[in-house]
């Protein structure tokens, strides 16, 4: 594999790489140099590229496995706030405040969902990722798939309800 070939191939995948170890990491700068590793790997291992047949799923699942291994070494997480500002020019104050706290919320309740819930639902509904795909990525049955994703909902759903009915 050429490197312009390898360009074309692993360089539009690094954003979905980064938004994969932020999701797992909880901090932007391991996450960044996890993507560094995965890389690095993928070039030293340019070779076996060619006979890939999925190297997005194959970048995926080495940056999960380096995540899981830089998480069990530090045994803690460092929380980082990434709240992204969805205000525009005429949001009150009052709304930019709220849709804040509404992220956090959202961002707080998925800390609180079991690891494979978390990973399928972002994988699913963050990054946009089929069925099929997350069970090849996550190494586990279609059904399991659905049934992380049902109970992550289901959980975020009864969660934000009561939210709700406690702020009227």
């Amino acid at each position: 594999m050429t490197k312009e070939e390898f360009q074309h191939i692993i360089h539009p995948l690094t954003d979905k790489l980064f938004r994969f170890a932020v999701n797992m990491m909880h901090n932007i700068h391991e996450a960044e140099d996890i993507v560094q590793e995965v890389l690095l790997r993928l070039w030293q291992q340019q070779e076996k590229l060619s006979n890939v047949e999925n190297v997005e799923a194959w970048s995926i699942r080495i940056t999960r496995n380096l995540s899981i291994d830089k998480l069990r070494s530090k045994k803690k997480l460092e929380e980082e706030d990434k709240l992204l500002t969805l205000a525009t020019a005429e949001d009150s104050p009052e709304m930019v405040l709220y849709q804040k706290d509404f992220l956090r919320h959202i961002e707080n309740l998925m800390q609180l969902l079991p690891e494979k819930q978390k990973m399928v639902m972002h994988l699913r509904d963050i990054e946009g990722y089929s069925y099929e795909e997350i069970a090849t990525l996550l190494e586990i049955p279609l059904n399991q798939v659905k049934v992380n994703l049902f109970r992550a909902r289901n959980f975020m759903r009864l969660q934000l309800m009561s939210h709700d009915a406690n702020i009227m």
